[in-house]
């Protein structure tokens, strides 16, 4: 008021002043004061020396609903000012049908509830106590916090109502009933605590602990909050302030009486013209420092509620002085010459400006100030005083999921706490490895902790849930972290590859010798009588044969995938449709030679040609038949093997693979046939025993393949089939060994 008072530039010819009264945290005295305010009238207005007449414009104050409704139920009464607070209030209070000429110099208190919310999440407490008014605003507080809690993940400890009982008496023990104080304060194993409540709940818990302390029922007092986290209304230290303070004495203003009663209580002294006895035992010298006082009676800084009180004051002023500039004040005085209050309400509705602190003061569409909260720690000294230290803000104006920011650098924990930050939990945090397993007949926040399941892990403490590793990675044995699994495919550096290579070289030299042999030695008779255009055949296919399972060795590829069986599919048929055709010459051949016998005309190279021909155009349009349809192709099995990724070729048709394994056991089994049949015809160029033999170990090695196949996995399986064709390749082979 003096600085407005004293500038020039802010309603010139006019003068502020106020009046100060309590409500004493009553609805009763809040209407006997405001029709006091309203109809009586008052000498203690400073600087104000007009006369005894007010002109009430606007209250400010206001910490409680029941004390602010009684001022609005007086305007229905058709008795106008305007109402600013300077304190927290519920939703209710802030409808503006009902009460369109009340302001808040606070935010909206949801944005102190999201605050809370995110404040525990920051340092992860989990299991928190309640305590609250037992009163409309403290129910308003559970139905409103309670459901925010459960979304998060945060479970209530304890929810207590309490309904301090305060009575004003010069007896501190008989003012304050500390009964109600509720056990599970103290008792809670939830080391995080939300106290709620207004201005009389945190006067009657100050006063309750400093009872309990010199009662000794429990050691408790101030040094128990030591370490709270509050929210504070914002506030910055305004310029002047504290000089402002070191010049406040008792002789400040003989009106004072405030200062005069708290001159005399805080320093515990008398003052010469004390209108009140007082049992103190010596003089007030009027020269005691109000910065010398502890935190309990007095602070120098400016409280969130003083900065609010400072803000709403110049709020009207600024709306006045517009009135002022825009030249309505004039027009807006009622016969008696009194300011008519409904017509500041269009300027103040858009008030906007910075105050001294350099802070830019606005009010939104709702009447509430457009700012967040100050976080504040709680730091308590031996001597019972405390200071608060500002460790964080809560800006509603910041990106999303950065509104709460907060120093923990700065903030200064309850000694008892051997971990900082501290925990709160129901229990202690599960490790990494382990999943929470909830408890029968308890909150959720409290669970077991199992070892997570095969193949599952947790890598961080206290996970909800136990997670799979991707399909590329798979779960150590401490189940607390997935490794990439390692490739599998028979890579040509492997000594399995290495030594199926070397077989493939070893068999391919000796079927290139055994046909150098044959093509040498072409004219004699040994090699006529083996029909030599189907030996040259048989041993050009063994050789493709062997040759071809080296499309097995490597990583796999389109190319690779596409020949691997089809290839050698074919040219197994073509060596299998030669051994079929020799059997059977070498059977027509003996039928031919008996007296009479007409079988002479189908014995030739005709009819081999044309065995060989027809058994293996079957198998090449089985082939053709499976690339049209549903041809093989590279991909990737990540589930048969817990650390190893296999790179393999998918068969695409499985019934295509096997009707071409199939169709070759068919033409085995014939020639098998044929050649036991034909084993006993005497002749010494009969090749059937041997053939017999081939097929024997052909169809042995390929009825063992199928069920070993189909019990591997990854290179192993691949070396199974490279195996199989070696040997099936061998045992063909040893049919020329009659030569």
């Amino acid at each position: 008021v003096d600085e407005i008072n004293e500038n020039p530039s802010m309603l010139p010819n006019v003068s502020l002043g106020f009046h100060i009264y309590d409500s004493y945290y009553d609805s009763k005295m809040t209407y006997r004061n405001t029709l006091d305010l309203i109809f009586k009238s008052r000498h203690f207005v400073p600087n104000y020396r007009c006369g005894i007449q007010k002109n009430v414009i606007g209250v400010i104050g206001g910490l409680s609903s029941d004390t602010s409704c009684s001022c609005f139920h007086l305007e229905t009464f058709g008795f106008c000012f305007f109402q600013i607070s300077y304190g927290s209030f519920e939703p209710a209070i802030n409808d503006g049908t009902k009460f369109p000429s009340f302001y808040r110099m606070v935010p909206n208190e949801d944005l102190q509830y999201q605050g809370i919310i995110q404040l525990l999440l920051h340092f992860r407490w989990k299991w928190v106590g309640l305590i609250t008014l037992a009163n409309e605003a403290g129910e308003r507080f559970l139905q409103t916090i309670e459901p925010m809690l459960f979304k998060n993940g945060i479970c209530s400890a304890f929810t207590e109502s309490v309904k301090p009982k305060i009575h004003y008496n010069s007896n501190l023990l008989e003012m304050v009933d500390i009964k109600v104080l509720s056990p599970s304060f103290t008792t809670s194993k939830a080391n995080a605590i939300l106290l709620h409540g207004g201005s009389r709940f945190s006067i009657w818990l100050s006063s309750a602990l400093i009872i309990m302390d010199l009662q000794k029922k429990i050691n408790v007092n101030i040094r128990m909050l030591h370490g709270a986290i509050s929210f504070a209304i914002h506030s910055k230290e305004i310029h002047n302030f504290q000089d402002f303070l070191r010049s406040v004495y008792p002789h400040w203003t003989e009106t004072d009486g405030f200062i005069q009663d708290f001159w005399e209580d805080a320093f515990s002294c008398s003052l010469p013209n004390a209108t009140l006895s007082t049992s103190n035992n010596h003089m007030c010298t009027g020269e005691e420092m109000l910065e010398s006082l502890s935190a309990p009676f007095f602070e120098m800084s400016m409280t969130g509620h003083s900065y609010s009180i400072y803000n709403a004051v110049y709020a009207l002023a600024h709306a006045l002085n517009r009135m002022h500039l825009a030249a309505v004040i004039r027009e807006s005085r009622d016969a008696g010459g009194r300011l008519s209050p409904q017509y500041l309400h269009s300027f103040l509705q858009r008030i906007s400006f910075n105050n001294s602190a350099g802070d830019e003061i606005t009010l939104n569409e709702y009447g509430e100030l457009a700012a967040g909260f100050d976080i504040t720690n709680l730091v308590t000294f031996p001597n019972n005083s405390y200071v608060r230290i500002k460790v964080g803000r809560l800006d509603p104006q910041a990106p999303p999921g950065k509104e709460l920011s907060i120093n923990e650098d700065r903030i200064k924990w309850n000694r008892r706490f051997t971990k900082v930050p501290p925990l709160s939990l129901c229990n202690a945090n599960c490790h990494p490895g382990y999943g929470k397993k909830k408890k029968e007949g308890e909150k959720f926040c409290c669970y077991d902790c199992d070892p997570c399941p095969e193949g599952m892990i947790s890598n961080e403490k206290d996970m909800e849930t136990c997670v799979s590793c991707p399909a590329d990675q798979y779960a150590n044995s401490g189940q607390d972290l997935c490794i990439p699994k390692i490739p599998n495919f028979l890579a040509f550096d492997e000594n399995l590859a290495i030594v199926s290579t070397s077989s493939v070289l070893l068999f391919s030299l000796i079927t290139i010798l055994v046909l150098g042999i044959f093509i040498k030695h072409h004219n004699t008779a040994i090699v006529i009588a083996n029909n030599r255009s189907l030996t040259y055949g048989l041993l050009i296919s063994l050789l493709l044969c062997f040759l071809s399972s080296l499309l097995f060795i490597g990583k796999p590829n389109m190319v690779t995938c596409l020949l691997r069986q089809t290839a050698f599919g074919i040219v197994f048929s073509v060596a299998l449709s030669s051994i079929l055709a020799k059997t059977i010459l070498v059977v027509l051949a003996f039928m031919a030679t008996k007296p009479g016998s007409n079988m002479r005309k189908w014995v030739g190279k005709e009819l081999a040609y044309s065995i060989v021909f027809s058994c293996s155009i079957v198998q090449v349009l089985i082939c053709v038949l499976w690339l049209a349809t549903s041809p093989p192709f590279p991909d990737v099995d990540m589930h048969s093997m817990t650390e190893e990724i296999i790179f393999q070729c998918n068969e695409g048709s499985v019934s295509m693979f096997y009707c071409v394994l199939g169709y070759m056991g068919f033409l085995a089994t014939i020639s098998f046939m044929v050649a036991f049949l034909a084993r006993k015809l005497p002749d010494t160029f009969n090749e059937a025993k041997f053939i017999t033999f081939s097929m024997l170990v052909f169809c042995s090695v390929w009825l063992s393949f199928i069920p070993t196949y189909l019990s591997t996995r990854g290179k192993y399986m691949v070396a199974v089939e490279i195996f199989s064709i070696f040997a099936s390749g061998a045992g063909l082979l040893l049919t020329q060994r009659k030569v």
